[in-house]
């Protein structure tokens, strides 16, 4: 079967992209013409049934919720429960990246609890499987680890981050480099050093990218182009061995646009501000504009605790200068294994930001909501304020908490309400529309 890519490319406007147009207000035409060329993603695992989502240029940006178990804690519920409240709160996609536990039986049982396309990294099994059958997980087999793609495709993952861009040339930047403050974080990315290192061979995902690119073609798996030497510190935010990697990948994703495979690029971790719009630009221009998945960005290491908020930071400059999918943190980043509190928190916070960057990013499009949300308040329309803010709910709670006496104000300004009072002066002006 034809991916979305390959039917764009015929000129067929799918009911995949006929669903995005609608969702985001567009000519079906424009996103078909921009899935063609490769700078939109719409996650569609033929085999799986669930909400189409569409990444990419001129759309809304995305926010991924990350779940799955740890070696220290394995609750298949709790991930179960996590994955739920990611889609309540309004996550777009999900990744599952469990390394604890039956890793089959978690993937499936997500995968069954939820409408949202869903993620995932091949590597954490490969590596799992590696070090509980030879006790090392340099002793893992490649074709143990292009088993695995296949089989996780089959399962019905929509997408997967697979560690493409590490290469020999990238370790040797690394070690040419002579230091990092923040070391690697990312475990695929580390795990792969380590069993390049020790096996004294290239990634075979690398070298036999094709093949990677052809499992996940035939299921029409979006490839996201993993980030395994992103930075885990600002002061290593576009040294030359991230930067190494983004180039590779950018490369690698034209190459698999080529074959027919929709492709994604991910990245960048901790970055400060003042190198984020940078970082997007230069992903945007290498890559002919794939979709960018990013990571945080954080931009700055001291935040513990409010990391979601750190984040949120990083998103909100993300998304305006043009980031695609933000992966949310939670506040147990750098901590712990977040919990369902942990993960409704993040997918909250991660929204708002996004929607900030969006207002900039999206023009008239992106401002129709908080004009309206203006204008309610300027009425005093509580109600409606509420249906029309991200968290209604959550609002309307804190306004019922403290009742004022002046059911038309809040507890805040009581009688010196300022909407109230400009109201009985302007109400002529102020109502009027802008001609």
């Amino acid at each position: 079967m034809a991916t979305q890519l390959e039917r764009a490319r015929a000129g067929e406007v799918t009911p995949q992209i006929l669903a995005v147009a609608q969702e985001e207000g567009l000519d079906p035409v424009v996103v078909r013409d921009r899935v063609a060329r490769g700078t939109i993603v719409i996650p569609n695992n033929t085999i799986r049934q669930h909400r189409v989502v569409g990444i990419g240029e001129g759309l809304r940006t995305k926010v991924n919720a990350s779940i799955g178990t740890s070696s220290d804690i394995v609750d298949v519920e709790a991930e179960i429960r996590k994955a739920k409240a990611a889609e309540e709160e309004g996550a777009d996609t999900l990744m599952e990246l469990s390394v604890g536990g039956d890793l089959d039986d978690v993937r499936r049982r997500v995968l069954a609890a939820t409408d949202l396309p869903v993620g995932n990294v091949p590597l954490y099994q490969a590596f799992c499987e590696a070090t509980r059958r030879y006790h090392d997980p340099d002793k893992l087999d490649e074709e143990l680890l292009f088993d695995l793609i296949e089989q996780q495709c089959a399962d019905g993952i929509s997408f997967m981050a697979i560690h493409c861009g590490i290469n020999l040339y990238t370790i040797e930047r690394l070690r040419n480099q002579g230091y990092r403050y923040g070391g690697l974080v990312s475990k695929g990315g580390t795990f792969m050093i380590s069993w390049m290192l020790a096996n004294g061979r290239d990634n075979p995902l690398y070298e036999k990218f094709d093949r990677v690119v052809d499992i996940l073609r035939r299921y029409d798996v979006v490839l996201s182009l993993g980030n395994g030497i992103r930075a885990g510190a600002i002061d290593d935010s576009s040294d030359r061995a991230q930067v190494a990697e983004l180039i590779t990948n950018c490369e690698l994703a034209e190459i698999g646009r080529e074959m027919g495979c929709q492709m994604m690029v991910e990245g960048p971790g901790h970055v400060p501000l003042d190198e984020i719009e940078g970082n997007i630009q230069l992903q945007k221009r290498m890559s002919g504009h794939a979709p960018y998945y990013v990571l945080g960005p954080l931009p700055c290491d001291v935040g513990a605790g409010y990391d979601h908020v750190t984040a949120a930071v990083g998103a909100a400059s993300s998304s305006r200068f043009g980031a695609d999918l933000v992966c949310y943190i939670t506040p147990a980043e750098h901590l712990a294994l977040p919990d369902e509190h942990d993960v409704r928190e993040g997918v909250r916070v991660a929204r708002l930001a996004v929607h900030m960057g969006d207002i900039v990013k999206l023009g008239e499009r992106g401002r129709i909501l908080d004009r309206e949300m203006a204008k309610a308040r300027r009425d005093m329309q509580w109600d409606r304020q509420f249906e029309l803010g991200l968290f209604g709910a959550e609002a309307r709670a804190i306004r019922a908490s403290r009742t004022p006496a002046d059911q038309d104000t809040c507890t805040m300004c009581g009688s010196f309400c300022a909407a109230k009072n400009a109201d009985a002066l302007f109400a002529d002006c102020l109502s009027a529309e802008k001609r």
